[in-house]
């Protein structure tokens, strides 16, 4: 079993995302690491790199914020593996557990893939990998 190498994100959400990112990237110290547009099915986000491999997650939403911890109605926290095979070994054996889990999908700076502990909660589980990688030839 791969060790767990700490949190990946935790999701905000905010009214104003320029103005919560110069918050965290102007005045703390932390840099951009991408932006996604709105989609018609997604909202603007902006993902923020804290150090460590850690991250913030910004939703821009319409509303003032809430306290609620998942904005996207999906993973609002992850866990790390160390590799993309890490990450399918956790996925193999949560599909061979009978545990609900999505595909393994890449994004600009990590595979990831949202699985569900036992309340239902979602959980995304990922692993870093660099900008310019590709993807391993099979994906899921």
């Amino acid at each position: 079993m791969p060790d767990l190498l700490g949190i990946n994100h935790l999701t905000l959400s905010t009214a104003d995302l320029d103005r919560l990112v110069a918050y965290y990237t102007e005045l703390l110290g932390a840099s951009l690491a991408f932006e996604r547009a709105a989609t018609s099915s997604d909202p603007r986000i902006a993902v923020i790199d804290v150090g460590g491999n850690d991250h913030l997650m910004i939703v821009e939403a319409a509303a003032t914020p809430t306290a609620d911890p998942d904005p996207l109605g999906r993973a609002g926290w992850g866990l790390r593996v160390a590799t993309y095979a890490q990450l399918r070994e956790v996925r193999e054996q949560l599909l061979a557990s009978g545990w609900p889990v999505g595909q393994i999908e890449t994004l600009p700076t990590q595979w990831t893939m949202t699985a569900r502990d036992p309340d239902g909660r979602p959980v995304d589980v990922r692993a870093h990998r660099l900008r310019t990688a590709s993807p391993p030839p099979t994906a899921g």
